[in-house]
Parts: C-alpha cells; sequence; structure tokens
C-alpha cells in the first residue's frame, strides 16, 4: 500500500515564495533567500565573463541558462548556515557555425573552464554548446521543450528564439523522449547500485545514491505524462497534472499510477528542497529497491506502449528482436557507433543499429535481471551488447556506462 511506503530521507516542508517572484527569469529559485539570488547572479556573471574571454566573439552569439536554476525552480539546500545551491548550472553556450565543428574545436575547453570555476560556485558547471539555427530546424524533443518554456538570458535576447516556437508544444514531444528519460535515469539507478555495494560506504556515496533515486522519482511520472500529451516544463504542474490523472483513472492501471504519483510526489519535492542524506546504507538499498521495482512496471508499460506488444518482464524486453529505436539510416547509426566505439564499430555484429538499441535492452538486464551474471546466455548477451568481453559487475557497468554516456 502506498501509505505504507516512506522515504529514508525527510523533506523539509516547502518554504514560501518570495512575493513577486514569479517570473522565472527575475529568479533562480522558487523560495531560496536573497544571499543564493545574489550568488547566483554572480557566479552567472563569471562565466559570462569567462566565456567572452575564451570564445572568439564572431562565434559566441548567445548564452542561456538552462535547467531547474534557468526555469527559476532551481533546488534549494537549506543548512543551519545559509541556503546553498545544489543542482548542476546548465550553461547553453549557442556558437554560430557547425554544432559537430564547435564541439570538436571548444569542448575541451568548455569542460576544463567548469572544473575551474565549480569550486566558486559551489555546484557542478555543465557547458552544452548548442546552434539556434540548428534548434530552428529540428523536431521538438524533451530537451528543447524545456529550454525553450523556460530559461534565463545571460547573452542574448529573446528575439534570438523566434524560429523555434514550435519547441514550446508539449503535446508533441515524441514517446521515445519518455523512454529516453527513463532510460537516463534508470541508468542512474544502477550506477546508484553500484555505488551501494562499494566495500566503504561513504556520505558521498549516500548523496550521490539519494540523489540519483530522487531523479528517478520524478521521471517516473513525467515518462508518463510526456506519453499523455501533458508534460510540463514547471514540476509542481506536472504533479497536479498526474494527481488529476490519477483521480480520473478507472482502469486496473490506478493502482500503479497512484504508486507513481506517490514517488513522483517525493522527488518533486527533493528537487526543490534537497538534503544531504543521513540515511544508512541497509535503508537506501531497501529503498532503492523499492524504485527499482515501480521503475519497471513503467518501463514495462511505457515501452509496450510504444512499441505495440507486451513484454511481461526485463528478460522478455530484452531478448525481443522488435526493433527498440528507429528513424536513423543504416549509414547514419554507423557513423554514430564509429563515434561511440572508434575503430571497434567495424567489426561490431550490430554496427548497423543505433547505440540505442543496445543501451536499452543491457540496461533491463543489468538493472532488473539478478541472474545476468549466473546465466550464461544472459551474461553472452550483455557481453554482445556491450561489445565488451567483461564478465564482472564492475566491467560490465564500465562498458555499460561509456556506451550510454554517448547516446543519453
Amino acid at each position: 500500500m502506498i501509505t505504507e511506503i516512506t522515504a529514508p530521507f525527510a523533506l523539509p516542508t516547502p518554504g514560501t515564495a518570495v512575493p513577486g517572484a514569479s517570473a522565472p527569469a527575475r529568479r533562480f529559485t522558487l523560495d531560496g533567500d536573497d544571499r543564493l539570488e545574489r550568488r547566483l547572479a554572480q557566479t552567472c556573471g563569471k562565466i559570462l565573463a569567462a566565456l567572452r574571454g575564451l570564445l572568439p566573439p564572431h562565434k559566441l552569439e548567445a548564452v542561456l541558462l538552462g535547467g531547474g536554476y534557468g526555469r527559476g525552480e532551481g533546488g534549494v539546500l537549506i543548512t543551519p548556515d545559509d541556503h546553498r545551491p545544489y543542482n548542476d548550472l546548465e550553461f547553453y553556450v549557442c556558437l554560430r557555425g557547425n554544432r559537430h565543428w564547435n564541439e570538436r574545436l571548444y569542448h575541451r575547453a568548455l569542460e576544463i573552464l567548469g572544473e575551474i570555476l565549480a569550486p566558486q560556485a559551489g555546484v557542478e558547471l555543465e557547458f552544452k554548446i548548442v546552434s539556434l539555427a540548428e534548434l530552428a530546424r529540428r523536431p521538438v524533443n524533451m530537451f528543447t521543450y524545456d529550454l525553450f518554456a523556460g530559461h534565463r538570458w545571460l547573452l542574448g535576447h529573446e528575439g534570438l528564439l523566434s524560429g523555434c516556437k514550435h519547441h514550446g508544444a508539449a503535446d508533441t514531444i515524441p514517446l521515445f523522449e519518455a523512454t529516453r528519460l527513463l532510460m537516463n535515469r534508470c541508468s542512474g539507478l544502477l550506477l546508484a547500485r553500484e555505488r551501494l555495494g562499494h566495500t566503504h560506504f561513504t556520505a558521498s556515496d549516500a548523496d550521490f545514491v539519494c540523489r540519483n533515486i530522487a531523479k528517478a522519482e520524478l521521471a517516473l511520472g513525467d515518462a508518463v505524462l510526456t506519453a499523455y500529451g501533458l508534460y510540463h516544463w514547471r514540476c509542481r504542474k506536472r504533479h497536479e497534472r498526474l494527481q488529476q490523472l490519477v483521480h480520473n483513472e478507472r482502469s486496473p492501471l490506478s493502482s500503479w499510477l497512484n504508486e507513481v504519483s506517490y514517488y513522483h510526489g517525493v522527488g518533486t519535492e527533493f528537487k526543490l528542497h534537497p538534503i544531504r542524506s543521513g540515511s544508512s546504507r541497509d535503508e537506501l538499498r531497501a529503498y532503492h529497491a523499492e524504485v527499482a521495482d515501480i521503475a519497471l512496471r513503467t518501463w514495462l508499460w511505457l515501452e509496450s506502449r510504444r512499441l505495440g506488444r507486451v513484454f511481461r518482464s526485463a528478460r522478455h524486453y530484452a531478448e525481443n528482436e522488435v526493433e527498440k529505436y528507429s528513424g536513423a539510416s543504416r549509414v547514419r547509426n554507423f557513423l554514430v557507433n564509429v563515434k561511440a566505439l572508434g575503430l571497434r564499430a567495424f567489426f561490431a555484429r550490430n554496427r548497423s543499429r543505433h547505440p540505442r538499441e543496445r543501451v536499452l535492452p543491457a540496461l533491463a538486464l543489468l538493472l532488473w535481471e539478478p541472474e545476468v551474471l549466473t546465466s550464461p546466455c544472459l551474461l553472452h548477451r550483455v557481453q554482445t551488447l556491450l561489445n565488451t568481453r567483461a564478465s564482472s559487475v564492475p566491467g560490465l557497468i564500465a562498458a555499460y556506462r561509456s556506451l550510454w554516456q554517448q547516446v543519453s
């Protein structure tokens, strides 16, 4: 029963939003104090100055802050002394010219810049190179919708997005975007379970596990809303819609949806008001198992809906040969494999299929199939999917992480 499920971390009561702070462009958080708001503004100023010094002026077209802080609902870590940022700061660096070439030229430099400035910011800094011209041409996905709907300009103006209005239609987000969201958040669950197995389980490990569980909880409801065409860029609005969906549902799905809504509520509050976990390894392991279970049921529901066939288990899903990611040509798929695997792509059996075709079933087996190491056929299946000879959990997860990060 839902009422018996208790998160192993206590969530603080949400604070009261500052009066007049409804416009997301004016604030980074819903209810962070003024010192935190000033700190974030100063960080953004330093980032912009650094970008202007690093990148050629004729290349730099605009800089946007996306993510939670760009939408005005960034996480606020409340300590006895002050309010602090918690989530990564996501900067979208808009460069003129071909995006792929720009990534080749500037990605590493931006990565180093993030490593240098992160200690001053107090959180990780993430830089994503984008092309506004390409954004105007490409179809909507969850990433472009979130960016278009909620952002903060550091350099540039709203007129630069005049050709991108189609990215504001949440009901046109493709169903695979829900799958991709679950793929990424369930990958976080997989990495969290690996941390739970560390010989020495540190406070940093506990925080990593807690954070990735919360991200997965939020993603469950977000994936369901995307499947129903009800996704929204504000997380509390999404939770309201999910609750209404549960209220209106009168089918056998209602019990499962009620669970999804519960966990989504926990994830929403953690996103807005994160805490440092004080839970033991055993408490987190038990809660991780609960969330992984509802995640599997959500995964099977979503993929059955998307692919038009019923999947009874993670193993059934992984062994089914139905094409799980389509739409790209064989030539493009091969080029993506070369980018992900290097020269190994020329010898891979599945080189004409997009790498996500391998990531999805590999994730299902590694996260949800307990016999993946004891069953020779399942182990061989995972090794084939990941193009690895590894036979241990660390080795398989390392191979999975390497491939997943290329296509997430």
